[in-house]
């Protein structure tokens, strides 16, 4: 809600059936249109029900009315949707994550895929040769990073709420368990309160930033060893006072976790207690080991990272002559894989600090004879720039939710000046299926491509985002 806007809550009886689901999981229904607007031409009124799924017959409290539109909330299930599920989180429709969670895993991942299809038809004006089959893995438990919110809600009650922001609002859910989290961390939250309670620095302790990394040996007979690392990274905006010290070092013994601190920007973030440990995952069909630092940006779900390493690079028909290109490369998540499989493979990245992470990636896997990287701005590409990477047949790209736009003009500036450098095949990685499909328009409209297939990845079950895989083969020539 806007600010300055009142409240409303209008209780509607009039039963409406929803026909649609937005990304929101909001139910999208349609009021008859009234004698103005059907004199007019228009349509009735839209109502945006969260609770509700399509094909339900629901009575509604608006809670926000507007003159074309109204939001609400669910009052009445007259008639479920045969694809229902029961929530399983306490916190569901109070948290603002996982709002999915009463819409069967099928169902939204058929939601995913029409998105996905849908995008491409009407902004890219295409459709791929083949649709993927949707890659799938395990629905709870597999968030291995997390940020969670730690805010002093009552000091009188002496409550510190932790855990995510509630839906569309800067308030914190009060929730003593997650139950996308490993089930280890999720144990941790209650404990976890009680340890920032204690702190002095109670209200400047405002985020605790969650990592879990595989076990250091999974075949050890040593439980600690053969347990998943926990990293806990502590943003502390005041000097820990040393009963502070203590608290914390206690927390990580009694519960096992690696305790990190980060008292300003994120390249302050430091190992605290102890002060060594191992925190990595693994990508065993490529026998790669990488590890990596709480604040490394990684893939949450460890087992559909390793599903869609694979099945890229499976794509994208790699040979062992070929010089391969990984953008927005990161700490070598697809590069050092890559460089198992190709004769050369160049990572580029836009910050330093990864680039420094995955060229030490590359020296623990002992791929530094076979890989380099270089940092780039890959946001302010030009056929120079490209020009400058030198020629590579095949290009993995795995880019912000902003995409690669800049990317894909300038390869439809090299096709229309008839060169030869753009690559024979590309396979495009993608966390927001709208800048997909607008860099999909470029390439099959300006760049001499074909869409050869696409589907989507449900990297995070029971939210609105939407990961996706794209092949692209070059079969035009200017």
């Amino acid at each position: 809600m806007r600010r300055g806007e009142k409240p409303v809550h209008i209780v509607v009886t009039e039963p409406v059936r929803v026909d649609s689901l937005d990304l929101d999981a909001q139910g999208i229904a349609r009021l008859s249109p009234n004698d103005e607007e059907a004199a007019q031409g228009q349509s009735g009124k839209v109502i945006f029900i969260q609770g509700a799924l399509p094909t339900e017959l629901v009575t509604y409290v608006i809670t926000r009315d507007k003159a074309r539109f109204s939001k609400a909330k669910v009052l009445d299930i007259l008639k479920p949707a045969v694809f229902r599920a029961e929530p399983k989180c306490k916190a569901f429709g109070v948290c603002g994550g996982c709002t999915m969670q009463h819409l069967d895993i099928r169902a939204q991942v058929a939601m995913k895929q029409r998105v996905l299809e849908d995008d491409l038809k009407h902004i890219a004006k295409v459709a791929p040769g083949e649709i993927l089959r949707p890659m799938g893995g395990p629905a709870w438990e597999y968030r291995h990073r997390a940020r969670l919110s730690a805010v002093n809600r009552s000091i009188k009650k002496g409550t510190v709420l932790i855990g995510f922001h509630e839906g569309k609002s800067g308030y914190v859910a009060d929730m003593t368990a997650c139950e996308i989290l490993p089930k280890h961390v999720s144990n941790l939250l209650p404990a976890m309160r009680k340890l920032v309670m204690g702190l002095s620095i109670v209200d400047r302790m405002p985020q605790i930033e969650i990592a879990v990394g595989e076990p250091e040996d999974p075949n050890s007979d040593d439980p600690k060893k053969a347990k998943p690392v926990t990293a806990l990274v502590f943003r502390n905006l005041l000097p820990l006072t040393p009963a502070d010290e203590q608290l914390l070092r206690d927390f990580a013994d009694t519960h096992q976790v690696w305790v990190w601190l980060q008292p300003k920007g994120i390249e302050t973030v430091a190992p605290f207690y102890p002060l060594t440990g191992k925190l990595c995952y693994r990508l065993p069909e490529f026998e790669i080991e990488m590890p990596f630092k709480p604040a490394d940006f990684t893939q949450v779900n460890h087992m559909m990272n390793r599903a869609l390493v694979s099945r890229a690079i499976r794509l994208l028909e790699v040979q062992a002559s070929d010089r391969v290109l990984d953008l927005f490369c990161g700490i070598g998540n697809f590069t050092l894989p890559l460089a198992r499989r190709a004769s050369k493979v160049l990572g580029i990245e836009g910050l330093e600090s990864l680039t420094t992470r995955a060229k030490a990636n590359a020296e623990h896997n002992q791929l530094a004879d076979k890989v380099s990287f270089m940092q780039s701005n890959l946001f302010e590409v030009t056929t120079e720039t490209i020009t400058s990477w030198g020629k590579a047949e095949r290009w993995l790209m795995d880019p912000p939710r902003e995409g690669a736009m800049e990317i894909c003009q300038a390869l439809a500036l090299l096709h229309e000046r008839g060169s030869d450098l753009p690559p024979q095949r590309i396979v495009y990685v993608s966390c927001n299926p709208k800048t997909l499909a607008r860099d999909t328009e470029i390439l099959c409209h300006q760049a001499g491509y074909t869409l050869k297939s696409a589907g989507i990845v449900n990297m995070f079950p029971h939210t609105s985002h939407v990961e996706s895989i794209a092949v692209f083969e070059r079969t035009t020539l200017p």
